[in-house]
């Protein structure tokens, strides 16, 4: 317990292995439900899985992170946006045949994470030093910002509403109000859309036919080679996503977790797996839910367990899933344009704490490069593959910077920090 677990003093934190009391705990929980549910839900969308079955295994999944990495790393495990285009590419497949895609590449992932426990962390610092994390936070914060803002130009006002009460009650008071303020945010703008005929009536209609109570689809995997050599590039872009977001924790709470790296990469991919082999999308961590983290500074591992299990509760019940899913566009932008720029910026604060120097070319030039093609959703084909902005931008830091930083330097990997002084 976090002294009395009632109060909270001004810049005041509430670190990872404390907690407030149970209903704030579980406030704070919804809030984190909030974040997470749109992303979450958009990847089974594009992918033709199941909603319900995805929810249920990102609830499970981050669980078993939680358990694996020791309550050492706060964060959630939401659908994986990085498996959207391969999966896409496969769409002459069964959908048994992405599960198969989808449970391989959490074994590959599993992999990296115990040969990250094996050989230390430094053999992810030797191609991913601060420079290149930073850049992949950067990158997946601000390539998401364009869906963002077409969110809150479909409904502005309701987004204006959402935004300001937010803004409103992070800046304004103090206290338990600006730790809640994204689960106020919603609740405003959700209440305006309510009053301003905002929502849309096809969900509500959806919303009144769905039962209250239903268990998710569950369905086998489906091993072919064709759909997982589309899967095996998404293993590095899933490599480079949590060792970013675990810097970006690190980064706002102040501990060096540098130590459950391999674990982080291990329970990621015992989730992606687990997923795959029953019916539900691959998973990561959740920069969503380091901006709520940001925001709200309560750090606790306990709050993530119950937005966990609220989701495993929100997968065996269609119609509260179909309430959730009439949250309007303006609702989830306003939130949105907020957290995905805060993300972009905990990347920039990477940098600024391990002194990066892009007066360095390398630095300068890799990062530059990969921030440009992730912010401008570059797009290419490769052997039928389609990779998006997101794609290439962590492939061209995480393999352009070692290799530039060789050939300027002669395989002396610095990752670009100048001794001070």
């Amino acid at each position: 317990m976090h002294g009395d677990g009632r109060r909270l003093r001004d810049g005041e934190v509430v670190a990872p292995n404390e907690r407030l009391s149970w209903p704030l705990t579980i406030g704070l929980g919804v809030q984190h439900v909030a974040a997470m549910f749109s992303a979450t839900v958009v990847v089974p969308l594009a992918t033709d899985f199941p909603v319900t079955t995805t929810l249920l295994f990102s609830g499970l999944g981050t669980l078993l992170f939680l358990v694996i990495t020791r309550n050492r790393i706060p964060a959630y495990l939401g659908s994986s946006f990085a498996f959207i285009a391969p999966l896409q590419a496969a769409a002459g497949e069964t959908p048994a045949a992405k599960l198969g895609g989808v449970l391989v590449g959490g074994l590959l992932l599993m992999g990296v994470g115990v040969a990250v426990k094996a050989l230390g962390v430094r053999l992810l610092e030797s191609v991913m030093p601060p420079v290149v994390t930073g850049a992949v936070v950067v990158i997946i914060g601000l390539k998401l910002t364009p869906v963002a803002a077409g969110s809150f130009g479909e409904q502005p006002l309701i987004a204006v509403v959402t935004l300001g009460v937010v803004l409103g009650c992070t800046l304004v008071p103090r206290g338990l109000l600006s730790r809640v303020s994204i689960l106020v945010g919603v609740l405003a703008g959700w209440l305006t859309a309510v009053l301003t005929d905002g929502i849309d009536p096809d969900k509500l209609d959806r919303l009144g036919a769905a039962g209250w109570v239903g268990l998710p689809q569950i369905q086998s995997p489906e091993f072919r080679p064709s759909v997982i050599l589309l899967v095996i590039p998404v293993v590095l872009v899933l490599v480079a996503e949590n060792v970013g977001h675990v810097k970006a924790v690190a980064a706002i709470t102040g501990r060096n977790v540098d130590g459950t790296v391999g674990d982080a990469l291990i329970a990621n991919g015992l989730s992606t797996s687990l997923a795959g082999a029953g019916g539900g999308s691959g998973t990561t961590t959740y920069a969503e839910n380091i901006g709520v983290m940001a925001i709200s500074r309560v750090y606790s591992t306990a709050t993530y367990v119950v937005a966990a299990l609220v989701a495993v509760l929100l997968s065996l019940s269609p119609k509260f899933g179909a309430l959730i899913d009439t949250v309007p566009a303006g609702v989830l932008g306003g939130i949105s344009l907020l957290l995905y720029g805060m993300i972009g910026l905990i990347g920039v604060r990477i940098w600024q704490q391990s002194a990066v120097d892009f007066a360095d070319p390398v630095n300068l030039t890799v990062v530059a490069v990969a921030v440009a093609a992730g912010v401008g959703d570059l797009k290419l084909t490769v052997g039928g593959m389609t990779v998006d902005g997101i794609g290439w931008g962590c492939l061209a830091v995480v393999a352009g910077h070692p290799l530039l930083r060789w050939l300027h330097r002669g395989g002396e990997f610095t990752g670009g920090i100048r001794p001070r002084g």
